[in-house]
């Protein structure tokens, strides 16, 4: 009997504490629910993850056990007084740090000094960085302090709740088969021992981690609070990590039966990439089936990797443009016949599912006209993008931008690298980025593989340069595969000339190209070009075949007017069957550089700016795409070398270095009238690569790989405060935006239309009216904090985007020199 109060009375005393206040959607969640769902998670990401190499050594085996013990122990420091008043909404701020609080249970739990060591690491920096120049870092907070202080600071604790939960943390370790103390041989913790306990063990953790550690250890140690963050968030989310992995040895029989279905089987390079058990570079033309082999590859590694380390790996598919990543993720949920295995990891992720939402399920709500419900449709939109966030899917397409975050690590991104670890990596369409951004990419090539990652590069024109820096750049072997003895058709007829794209005698050529009812891509290599072109040639295009017949795209449209035209462009111009009837509608294409990888085009003839190589060819992709015609024309007029702001040298038209341009030209004009026979892409290239320009790439992307590796990829201070260095990775990799000031009022309403419980749900039904901006166009707008969001006192129109931007005289936007 005796004993069966006691338990009452902890039931009772449990039962009062909570871990998060309730919420709109979401009631009061008990301390100790939160604490056991947190270790559960843990447990299911090791069940995800599998053995973690990396770490393991370090942590002598124990890495898993240290984050459930970590998970289960990691709010204990909210039982105070002043926390609990807190989430009832009696005080506004308790203004203490309860993971320091923590710390007090952790001693009378763990006998183990090492593991103690790694779970009070774990606890303490699961929300705060340890260091840091913000002042908000624990040792700014809490070093130097006596245990006294910091009793006074934490305020009254409820002995009573002290001893219920250090008593519910024993039998729940225990219940878990965790290694704690066997009984307690004490009374129980006091409250002046939990404060004297925390106080002990932050000075111990702060020792510790305040020095220079090695490059083993400072991963392990990230790596650590990087699965008990994701732990808790899981926790707090109420969500779980998907076990399902559709590319494993399945896939091969269900690729080739869809394969026999259509009345093909697998090429060679294919069936090699199935066998292959070593990093991958795989060179071949469009049309080659690259996607194909990348996927079988990948099923191959994750077969591996799982009888190797377990759990289920990841696959991620990277790409370096949105609307390329979109249609990606849609073809490979088709593929694999599990579009909810399938996330889309990018910044705009949640516009992605808004867009796919087109129909109602059972039981939502319509509007009056029948659509689906956009504030609905918005919420669902979210939620899957969350579940993204959280690592829900086991196969993700994204920008490599999203991995790379992991370089912030912190409680924020050291997640991302828990969940890289143990991952097969598809690298797609690398001739896009720059040196910089390509060195970036490279050094966390080369972490993923220490995490026991492979990674595969996919590329239509991959030279010599390039596979050498990722076989230099990976430890493990490399197998490049090639594809020579493809039978495809040749697809284009090369032409240059000197003039200028925007000449009369260009205008005139392509005039006459269009009076033949062709259809007719003209890309420029700036929009000030572009509009130029557009102005000339659409009028007669519309009067002779209709308004949709002649249209206008580049990067500077809002996010509406953009999906509007990209969809009359795909309506008109997109790739069809090659059958006896099918026919592309006649008119005209004006674009520039967004066309060359984002959108599945088929057009008669090409006339293009001069550009490097890598970039033509992309260029030349959307001209006879399936090969079903004979060799097309494509054009290329030479460019003018002009300077930009701020920066030496010229410029082609203003965009691209002349080096390589001017190198891509003379190689073009060799071939002047000759059929183009992609396989020859690859010596083009290298000839590129060879000139002195080529050289000084090299040793860019080789100085901006290794530098981003010492700065960001040893962690040798694995618990610093990184978060300034945010900003930085955005203006790098995503650029920013901002709104029309004549949408300020349409952009408000958008952000209302879902009401307050449902905010972020009306910033991204809002997200229409955005206009991509670079980083360093801030001072042409005004930030509103109302509204969080910058404003352009511009000229636009829905048909040929954004035309001036009125600001301080140097400032001024020129389109010419925004891409």
């Amino acid at each position: 009997m005796p004993q069966i109060r006691i338990t009452l009375t902890m039931t009772d005393i449990l039962s009062t504490l909570r871990a998060k206040s309730a919420q709109r959607h979401r009631p009061a969640e008990l301390l100790t629910a939160h604490l056991a769902d947190t270790r559960a998670a843990a447990a299911q990401l090791q069940r995800r993850v599998g053995r973690l190499n990396a770490a393991e050594e370090i942590f002598d085996g124990s890495f898993w056990t240290a984050v459930e013990l970590a998970g289960l122990t990691h709010d204990g420091g909210k039982i105070p007084d002043g926390f609990q008043r807190m989430l009832a909404g009696r005080i506004r701020s308790w203004g203490e740090r309860h993971e320091v609080a923590s710390l007090g249970f952790l001693p009378s739990l763990i006998d183990d000094p090492g593991l103690l060591s790694w779970v009070a690491t774990a606890v303490a920096t699961h929300h705060r960085a340890l260091t840091g120049q913000t002042g908000r870092d624990l040792e700014t907070l809490y070093a130097g302090g006596t245990a006294d202080e910091l009793a006074d600071r934490l305020g009254p604790v409820d002995p009573q709740a002290v001893w219920a939960l250090e008593t519910w943390l024993h039998e729940t370790a225990t219940r878990a088969g965790l290694p704690v103390t066997a009984s307690q041989d004490h009374d129980g913790l006091t409250t002046t021992q939990l404060v004297t306990s925390a106080h002990r063990v932050l000075e111990e953790v702060l020792d510790r981690w305040t020095i220079r550690v090695g490059p083993e250890e400072g991963l392990a140690a990230v790596l650590l609070q990087g699965a008990v963050t994701l732990a808790d968030h899981l926790s707090s989310a109420h969500q779980a990590l998907s076990a399902l992995q559709p590319l494993d040895a399945a896939f091969r029989p269900l690729l080739e039966n869809q394969f026999a279905a259509r009345g093909r089987t697998l090429r060679k390079h294919q069936l090699q990439a199935a066998d292959t058990t070593a990093h991958l570079l795989l060179r071949g033309p469009t049309g080659s089936g690259k996607t194909e082999a990348a996927l079988l590859w990948a099923a191959r590694q994750v077969v591996d990797i799982m009888a190797a380390d377990g759990g289920v790996p990841r696959v991620f598919f990277t790409l370096p443009y949105l609307s390329s990543i979109n249609a990606m993720a849609r073809r490979l949920g088709e593929t694999l016949g599990a579009p909810e295995a399938v996330g889309v990891a990018h910044s705009r992720a949640a516009s992605y599912h808004l867009t796919a939402a087109i129909a109602p399920e059972d039981g939502e709500e319509e509007q009056e006209d029948g659509a689906p419900c956009r504030v609905d449709a918005a919420t669902k939109a979210l939620s899957r993008a969350a579940a993204t966030k959280l690592f829900h899917e086991s196969v993700r397409v994204g920008t490599p931008y999203q991995l790379l975050r992991a370089a912030l690590a912190g409680p924020a991104h050291s997640g991302i690298l828990v969940d890289a670890a143990n991952s097969v990596f598809i690298l797609d369409e690398l001739h896009a980025y720059d040196a910089r951004r390509l060195g970036y990419i490279l050094a966390s090539a080369r972490l993923w593989e220490r995490l026991g990652g492979r990674i595969a590069v996919l590329s239509a024109t991959l030279p010599g340069v390039l596979a050498g820096l990722f076989e230099d750049t990976l430890t493990g072997q490399t197998a490049l595969l090639d594809t020579p003895d493809l039978d495809l058709p040749t697809r284009h007829l090369l032409h240059t000339r000197g003039h200028h794209l925007t000449a009369p005698a260009a205008l005139e050529e392509i005039r006459q190209r269009l009076a033949q009812n062709e259809s007719v891509l003209v890309i420029a290599n700036n929009v000030a070009h572009a509009l130029e072109l557009y102005a000339e040639l659409a009028p007669a295009v519309r009067a002779r075949n209709g308004e949709d017949a002649a249209l206008l795209l580049h990067s500077r449209f809002r996010r509406t007017d953009r999906s509007r035209i990209e969809k009359k462009i795909a309506n008109r111009f997109g790739t069809a069957a090659p059958d006896a009837q099918h026919t592309r509608g006649p008119g005209l294409l004006v674009a520039t550089q967004v066309v060359e990888v984002s959108l599945d085009v088929d057009f008669d003839v090409l006339f293009t700016s001069a550009a490097p190589l890598e970039a033509l060819l992309q260029r030349f992709g959307r001209i006879n795409r399936i090969g079903a015609r004979p060799p097309a024309d494509v054009i290329v007029h030479h460019p003018a070398w002009t300077t930009r702001r701020r920066q030496s040298g010229e410029y082609a038209d203003g965009i691209y270095p002349r080096e390589p341009v001017e190198t891509a030209w003379h190689i073009l004009t060799r071939h002047e009238g000759q059929a183009v026979d992609e396989s020859d892409a690859t010596g083009w290239l290298d000839e590129v690569y060879a000139t002195p320009w080529g050289a000084q790439w090299r040793d860019e992307v080789l100085e901006r790989r290794d530098s981003f590796d010492r700065a960001f990829l040893q962690f040798r201070y694995p618990f610093e405060d990184r978060t300034a260095l945010s900003e930085t990775f955005d203006e790098l990799f995503d650029g920013t935006e901002a709104i029309l000031a004549a949408d300020r009022d349409l952009y408000a309403a958008a952000l209302a239309e879902a009401g307050d419980d449902h905010q972020a749900a009306g910033r991204l039904l809002a997200d229409e009216y955005l206009i991509p901006m670079p980083h360093w166009a801030g001072p042409l707008s005004r930030y509103e904090r109302e509204l969080k969001i910058h404003i352009i006192d511009g000229d636009y129109d829905p048909d040929h985007g954004l035309l001036a931007v009125h600001g301080p005289p140097q400032q001024a936007y020129q389109p010419g020199e925004v891409l």
